[in-house]
This record gives C-alpha cells, structure tokens and sequence, in this order.
C-alpha cells in the first residue's frame, strides 16, 4: 500500500467552493508542481516541508475520527501524488464520507474521473498573474460536470478579463459550478463585482476565503 506525504490533517470549516461554511477535515500534502505567484501553502511544497507519511488506511481512519464527514484533499497538489488513485477509490466506496479534490488544473483528469462515485474535482484554471497559465489542461473540461467546479483567483483586470474569455469559450457554466475568488490583499471584492454586473456573468458566484475572515490570514490550519 502506498504511503502520502501529509503535510497536516485539520478540521475547520470549508472557506471555498459548493460547501463553504460547512465543517470539513483537510488532509494537506505536501509537494506541488507548480509555483503559483500568490500561493499561500508554499511551506508545503518546499523540500524540506514536514510532513507525516501515512497510508490509505491511516488517513482514512483519522478522518473519520473526526466525525465529520466532509473531506477535502488539497496540496500542494493532491493528484500527483503515488496511490491516489487507490485512495480515491477507498474514499468513493465509504457510505459516510463526502470528498472533494483540489486541484490545480495541470494534471490529467481523466483518468480518475472513472472511478464510481468519485470525490468532486474543484479545479483551478490559473491565471495571468499565477504565472502558470502555460500548464494549464483545458481538456480537463471535457470530464467535468455538475458535482465539479471551476475555480478562477483573480489578482487583476486582466485576470478577469482571461477568466471570462475561458468562460464563454468552453461553456463552463452549462458544464460544472464557476467560481471566481480574489488574490487576498491584491484586488478588491467590489471591483469583481463589478466586473460580473457589467459583464453579466449569469450562473457564476464569487467567492471569499471566509477561512481568512474569520482567523488571521497567516494562520496554518483553520
């Protein structure tokens, strides 16, 4: 059985996406192949970040310890990670749990979006000011749909402007939620806001880390 690199395992509530103000257990890996310009885990992708290693059946067992039965996978990059697949499989056949999947949208979907009952994909699409943009996999929306999201953290106009242009593009809202977040401390709320009104963004929700409302935005672990 293959072993993780866990970087942390927390409950708290989920700050981002379809359940955001819900009680969750984040299971962090550490590591990621991409080095994104407002990344606010890079301490979990560095060499030598700590971590604990851990197997399916470990990190399963400490989830549901918890009681809770939302959980979050998130990264670092989840995905990239040996035997994820096995572990998505645990996960999708236990009757209690309800999983979702952070990714940053440079690994292929396809392959475990076969998986029966699979944990929902929510899904970056990096923008401009990332820097990663060029890693994107726009064939990723081709797996995606009603239960996934699309995740679009915006630091600029032009990041908007981007955001919209992939919108309309490849349909998204007819295939997934769309969610649009700023780079905390970069661009203000009311200016996506109005970016949306303007550019009538119907069926398309902007999104607050409500995580970095209610602690300090530094803080690990909440």
């Amino acid at each position: 059985m293959a072993c993780f690199k866990v970087a942390e395992i927390f409950t708290s509530i989920n700050g981002e996406g379809t359940k955001a103000g819900q009680p969750a257990v984040f299971v962090r890996f550490a590591g990621c192949n991409l080095n994104c310009s407002y990344c606010d885990t890079k301490w979990a992708n560095e060499p030598d970040a700590d971590f604990k290693l851990m197997d399916s059946a470990m990190i399963l067992d400490t989830v549901k310890k918890t009681g809770i039965k939302n959980i979050t996978l998130t990264g670092g990059e989840p995905l990239l990670r040996e035997g994820m697949y096995e572990l998505l499989k645990l996960i999708a056949d236990d009757s209690f749990l309800e999983a979702e999947i952070e990714t940053n949208g440079s690994v292929d979907l396809k392959g475990f979006s076969q998986i029966r009952n699979r944990p929902s994909f929510t899904m970056d699409y990096k923008l401009p000011s990332s820097g990663m943009e060029d890693f994107m996999l726009t064939e990723n929306f081709s797996v995606l749909g009603s239960n996934d999201t699309v995740k679009f953290v915006s630091g600029s106009m032009a990041d908007l402007e981007r955001a919209l242009e992939i919108i309309k593009r490849y349909r998204l809202t007819d295939k997934c939620h769309v969610y649009i977040s700023p780079v905390f401390g970069s661009i203000e709320p009311e200016r996506i806001v109005g970016f949306m009104i303007e550019n009538k963004m119907n069926g398309i929700n902007l999104q607050l880390q409500l995580h970095k409302i209610i602690w300090n935005p530094d803080m690990r672990g909440v």
